[in-house]
């Protein structure tokens, strides 16, 4: 799974969103480690003429542990991920384990953009969750998981709150 590529339309949704002006004003550019949020990150970092940074710690819930799950599978397992935070389900790291990583890991990333401008997080359902649920000072939840694939909120520092209460989609056509 962190090998595995973006599908030509989520290569095609990335350059839409890249293209739309949303990203003005963005001066760094970081990703987690696994392919498609490199791949995705690489397609709007270049459209605004910056590199990207990478750190393992953005990345998705460890689900090594399982490997790949058939469809179903995975829904009931990541149900349960959220659901049961203060456990490991299967092996998985632990919902509250992963947001305490992804904070930190955010909190970073912050710290590193020392005025550079806006910075753009590239990373996984899952992250985005966390994220938020925290922010939003919720239990986690699913609940709180993006509603699609090719999702994104913003972050309004160094306040830590959200200027936009919900995902947004970025554009199909």
């Amino acid at each position: 799974m962190p090998r595995w590529h973006l599908a030509p339309a989520g290569v095609a949704r990335a350059r839409r969103f890249a293209a739309s002006g949303i990203l003005d004003g963005v001066g760094a550019v970081w990703s987690s480690t696994e392919c498609k949020a490199i791949e995705t990150a690489g397609i709007l970092a270049g459209r605004l003429g910056l590199g990207i940074r990478v750190r393992e710690d953005l990345g998705e819930n460890d689900r090594s542990a399982t490997g790949f799950l058939p469809p179903a599978e995975f829904e009931a397992m990541a149900d349960a991920f959220f659901a049961r935070p203060a456990e490991s389900i299967r092996g998985w790291e632990r919902a509250a384990d992963a947001q305490a990583r992804i904070l930190a890991a955010v909190r970073a990333v912050a710290a590193a953009a020392d005025g550079a401008g806006d910075v753009l997080v590239v990373s996984h359902g899952a992250v985005g969750s966390l994220l938020r649920g925290h922010l939003l000072g919720l239990p986690i939840s699913r609940a709180l998981d993006q509603p699609r694939q090719g999702c994104w909120f913003a972050v309004d520092l160094p306040a830590w709150r959200l200027p936009v209460p919900g995902w947004q989609a970025m554009p199909d056509a």
